[in-house]
């Protein structure tokens, strides 16, 4: 029987202790690798062909090219990798505009280490990992709009979404089949006319929706 391939992470981070941390939990931690370790943007970029990652930790405030600026060139040169931002803000702007970068989720640097993993590997099996506390922000901050495309249960999926939600969790949290909730996604990407998971949740926190 072949073994699950351990999911490679390439991290971004312009704090040396931070990022030596980081380095050695992944490599110490069954079923992930620590592929790359860089303090800014541009070197990261440089080295996506080399590393392949499955997924990127991007801090967002770094020398140079910020997180945000760097994921639309990330994306063209390594689409494959799902990216989660790794910062201290906790701030809607940043959130709205991670996620409007096509960011796959949003991680606060006070989350702990089972969270961390945790969130790559929900990633990693399509969910959209956001703390706790940015979570909380998003649906608080947003209230729904008098008038919207989705039906109220796209409505829900969606709104699970925008709390990172996996496919798999919102399945269970509206006592639906997860083949269910992938029709419904499907039928939100085309009201909206967006194309990921991501740009979906944008969209519901720009347009007021959930």
């Amino acid at each position: 029987m072949n073994e699950t391939p351990a999911i490679r992470v390439t991290l971004v981070e312009d704090d040396a202790e931070i990022r030596g941390t980081l380095a050695v939990l992944l490599d110490e931690s069954e079923g992930f690798r620590c592929v790359g370790s860089h303090a800014d943007c541009e070197s990261a970029i440089a080295s996506l062909e080399r590393e392949s990652p499955d997924v990127i930790l991007l801090d967002i405030v770094l020398p140079g090219m910020s997180g945000i600026e760097g994921v639309p060139e990330i994306r063209r040169r390594h689409p494959s990798a799902d990216i989660i931002m790794w910062t201290v803000h906790p701030d809607d702007s940043y959130v709205y505009d991670a996620l409007t970068a096509v960011a796959s989720g949003y991680l606060l640097k006070d989350a702990d280490t089972t969270r961390i993993l945790d969130a790559i590997r929900e990633v990693r099996r399509g969910g959209a990992p956001m703390s706790r506390a940015i979570a909380r922000r998003v649906v608080e901050s947003f209230r729904p709009a008098k008038e919207t495309p989705l039906s109220p249960r796209e409505t829900d999926v969606l709104q699970l979404l925008c709390q990172g939600r996996s496919y798999n969790d919102a399945a269970r949290a509206l006592f639906i089949s997860e083949e269910t909730v992938h029709f419904h996604i499907k039928k939100i990407y085309r009201k909206l006319e967006v194309h990921s998971k991501a740009a979906a949740v944008a969209r519901a926190l720009k347009d007021k929706l959930v």
